[in-house]
């Protein structure tokens, strides 16, 4: 790393991150943790020479999106918890149109409006789709806040390379930690170079709406192929992930965001002690690398998902990435951030045989 280098919480990074990316339209209503990004927005995306509005609802802002991807522009929202929820109409319209945006969903704890501490249960709505239908949207999870830029930053490219939502999956922890971040290059964005964004009606043969929910030259078949070819070439194409000291390791532990942060503690204070702990950190949690789990090594006698959440939600993707082969445990803390002590008792647990293994709820 340079000395370059500024420090910012999580969400400014985000936030600055899709400014450079060449993000000229932001629509959002505040709820916290993740109110920063939009506060940061409001700041500077006019200085940028972009358009900052926050809606009237999580709904009106989700809707406003639809209109400014249409025609080409790069843009962003983003929510939390309940707000988030509001979303999933406004993301399965923008699915089923196939435009690309961005959404930042910093979770929270908790079902309902739930608790404005950090969280992970999210996961399930974030990774299976959102909204109605089939589709799956791209999901990236940062667990620092220079991966908060640098995948902010790819998110807004690969949106537009599938013409696909993708989100940033962050959380309370990690969009209020302040750290060093080194921004990426600022660059702005042509949005006239798509052929199926609206550029408005010039002669009167042209048609006014160029982007539709079903291509008038396809049938449902051949749209339905076309989706599902989209879906395969982005699961085998953009999975990412972070190995930590899983060569010779006898657990490995499965976590991301603020849980894998002190996960890489509880490995290094369980080497120190003798015992072969490891980590495998998702980086896309859709699509979930699991190619990862294929790499491990034969000396892994058992896998811990380490969630912030009430039920595992992280380890059924885990379950389905190794056919259920390797044993498998859930250490689960809910609204509150694991302790590296209590990640290593957990898995002494699981090697003294007196931990119980996942169940699926």
């Amino acid at each position: 790393m340079t000395n370059n280098y500024t420090l910012m919480k999580g969400n400014e990074a985000i936030a600055e991150a899709a400014i450079r990316a060449g993000c000229r339209f932001y629509a959002g209503y505040p709820i916290t943790p993740q109110s920063e990004i939009l506060e940061y927005m409001a700041a500077y995306m006019p200085k940028a020479g972009g358009t900052f509005i926050q809606g009237e609802s999580e709904i009106a802002s989700m809707s406003m999106l639809w209109g400014a991807a249409a025609c080409g522009e790069r843009c962003m929202t983003s929510s939390s918890g309940p707000g988030y929820d509001l979303k999933q109409e406004g993301i399965s319209y923008m699915a089923s149109y196939n435009l690309p945006c961005v959404i930042a969903d910093v979770m929270r704890y908790g079902i309902g409006d739930g608790e404005i501490t950090e969280g992970q249960d999210s996961y399930w709505l974030a990774t299976r789709g959102g909204g109605h239908g089939d589709s799956r949207q791209l999901v990236l999870a940062p667990a620092s806040v220079q991966e908060c830029a640098d995948l902010t930053y790819l998110a807004f490219d690969l949106a537009e390379k599938y013409r696909n939502v993708a989100i940033i999956l962050s959380d309370g922890g990690i969009s209020q930690m302040i750290e060093k971040v080194v921004l990426p290059e600022a660059k702005e964005h042509d949005k006239s170079k798509f052929d199926w964004a609206i550029k408005g009606y010039k002669a009167k043969d042209e048609p006014k709406v160029k982007v539709t929910n079903l291509d008038r030259s396809m049938d449902y078949a051949t749209y339905d192929a076309m989706m599902r070819d989209k879906f395969k070439t982005m699961f085998e194409t953009e999975q990412r992930w972070e190995n930590f000291q899983t060569e010779d390791a006898e657990i490995v532990l499965v976590a991301y965001g603020i849980s894998s942060r002190t996960c890489k503690t509880a490995v290094r204070r369980a080497r120190a002690a003798g015992m072969k702990l490891g980590l495998l950190r998702p980086i896309t949690v859709w699509p979930f690398p699991r190619k990862a789990f294929e790499q491990l090594p034969d000396t892994v006698k058992a896998l811990v998902t380490v969630e912030m959440s009430l039920s595992t939600q992280l380890g059924l993707d885990v379950q389905l990435a190794t056919n259920g082969q390797t044993p498998l445990y859930s250490y689960l803390t809910s609204k509150y951030v694991p302790t590296a002590q209590g990640v290593v008792d957990y898995c002494q647990s699981v090697l003294d045989g007196t931990a119980q293994k996942m169940e699926v709820y």
